[in-house]
This record gives structure tokens, sequence and C-alpha cells, in this order.
């Protein structure tokens, strides 16, 4: 086994910036799968791209189960136009969620403006007849 080829767990913690407990989650959760040297996991380049694929997802909201899709379509699949496929399925999805959410944030964010409009005019002409 050529060493060079291989990353181990501390390496991946320190290169994504993440908890070695979150890299066992991801194994445990069958995402990556590491070779064993004893006691050492001996994580290859595939399992270094998943990684960064799993890491990538959460980053932009997908769940675990639309990750590990994902995964299993770069596994099964035999042509790239699939995999880009459903991918691209689960941005667009991922980017209208996300859109009705910022269209919520905006209308409570105009709420909270006329409240604090209508808090300062109370005080401001409380002020006043005091």
């Amino acid at each position: 086994m050529n060493q060079a080829e291989f990353f181990t767990i501390s390496d991946l913690a320190q290169e994504f910036d993440v908890t070695l407990r979150t890299i066992r989650f991801y194994e445990e959760q069958g995402l990556i799968e590491p070779q064993r040297d004893g006691r050492q996991r001996l994580f290859s380049r595939r399992d270094r791209a998943r990684l960064k694929l799993i890491l990538r997802g959460k980053r932009i909201g997908l769940s675990l189960a639309e990750i590990r899709e994902i995964i299993d379509l770069y596994q099964l699949a035999h042509d790239e136009a699939s995999q880009s496929q459903k991918l691209l399925d689960l941005l667009l999805a991922r980017r209208r969620q996300l859109e009705s959410q910022r269209q919520d944030i905006d209308a409570v964010l105009d709420e909270i403006g006329t409240l604090e409009r209508h808090c300062r005019q109370v005080i401001a002409s409380g002020e006043a007849t005091a």
C-alpha cells in the first residue's frame, strides 16, 4: 500500500477544518469508507473527494440523504450527465427553498421596521407631553 496515496483522519480534519468526530460520523453513515492499517484509518483520494462533496453539500444545506443519493449516483452511474442532472435538481430545489426563506425574512424585517417606527412615535409623543 503506497502511503503517498492515502490520508490519515488528522490530515483530512486539518485540510477541511472539521473535527475527527465529524469524519468518524460520516464513516459511520457509510459515506466514506477508509481502509484500516491496524487501528489507523487510511483514507483514499476517493474518500477525500467524497468528504469534500459531503462538506460542500452540507454547506449549501443538503441533507445527508440527498448527499448520499449524489454519492450513490457517482458510484452507480457510468455517465456524468445523470449525476449532474440529479445534482442540478437538488440545487434548484434548494435555491427555491432559500429564496422563499429570503422572502419570509424580508417580510418579517418590514414588519419589525413598522413596529419600531410605531414604538419610536409613541415614545416621542410621550416625552413631548411629559
